[in-house]
């Protein structure tokens, strides 16, 4: 079954010809939005061929044309394209409602197995998804059809992307809540610790007190900051095992003796995916977030940005 699907599939390469091209551009020249329509198991490959246009970059929907001739036909303007997938194109719901699309003057394409059929005729441009069987030994079942159909899909969604110059940075912007949205959408100032979270410390400060300030913020490390709350250099869990090896006294030894000094800043606007490749390139585990003026602002470290997906 499965092989017999692929090489539907693969038959549909033949078909990528000026009609695929006529309908791209017909698309890629509609000023509304992309309205698919469908019975049945075709609705269902409908309604995912909208969302994939929808997701990169083409507006598009689904309308389930038995709900159109009942006055869903009115979300469907001058302005729209008409994609109809039936593949015997003699689906009676879709040719119902043909008419009122062609008085409109919407552009249809359709997408069927019989490109001779009525809904084949009535199109402004027909693809042709016809297998020669389907995958279901009675040969009834939609199966190697509705691949076919899914792939053709795809493909106008793909070229259409292409030819929109849709970026990464595009497809987060519909995709949010998805990994790719948060490591291109999300900013420093979304995640990082501010406030009364921050652990900050004098100069002068003591590193027992020091330490005691990094325990209880619970971010493995400490800014230290000048007279003028400047930030002036780093303390961090893994200068407490160097400042150990080297036999300091913990109870004694000043913060600014053991700091890390100038460390390495990051601004609260800039990507955190950008903070993420800062902390590879210098491998560091940690950042102070500063303003132009060298102020902390806040602070964000490698388990924060594995929180949040950006990693």
């Amino acid at each position: 079954m499965i092989t017999l699907e692929a090489e539907a599939v693969a038959a549909l390469a033949e078909r990528i010809d000026e009609s695929f091209v006529h309908a791209c551009e017909t698309l890629l020249g509609c000023r509304g939005r992309v309205v698919v329509v469908g019975m049945g198991k075709s609705g269902h490959i409908g309604g995912k061929i909208a969302a994939t246009l929808a997701s990169t970059g083409t507006p598009a929907f689904f309308v389930h044309p038995g709900e159109a001739s009942h006055g869903d036909l009115g979300m469907i303007t001058t302005d729209d394209v008409v994609l109809a997938i039936s593949n015997s194109g003699t689906t009676t719901e879709i040719l119902t409602i043909l008419p009122i699309i062609k008085r409109m003057g919407v552009k249809l394409i359709s997408m069927t197995g019989n490109v001779n059929s009525e809904l084949g005729q009535q199109s402004d441009v027909t693809l042709d998804i016809g297998v020669e069987k389907e995958a279901c030994p009675l040969n009834l079942a939609p199966t190697a059809s509705t691949t076919v159909t899914l792939a053709m899909g795809d493909a106008l969604a793909v070229a259409l992307l292409k030819s929109r110059g849709f970026t990464e940075e595009d497809f987060a912007r519909s995709h949010p809540g998805g990994r790719l949205g948060r490591r291109l959408l999300l900013y420093v100032k979304d995640i990082m610790h501010s406030g009364d979270q921050l652990p900050v410390v004098n100069e002068d400060t003591s590193l027992r007190d020091a330490l005691l300030v990094m325990s209880g913020k619970g971010l493995g490390m400490t800014a230290v900051v000048n007279v003028k709350q400047q930030l002036v250099g780093i303390y961090t869990d893994g200068d407490l095992r160097r400042t150990l090896e080297q036999g300091v006294d913990v109870y004694s030894a000043s913060i600014h003796e053991v700091m890390t000094a100038n460390p390495v800043t990051t601004h609260e606007d800039r990507l955190a995916a950008e903070a993420v490749q800062l902390m590879r390139d210098k491998k560091i585990n940690g950042l102070f977030v500063v303003d132009n003026d060298n102020h902390v602002l806040g602070a964000l470290n490698m388990q924060d940005l594995l929180r949040e997906g950006v990693v």
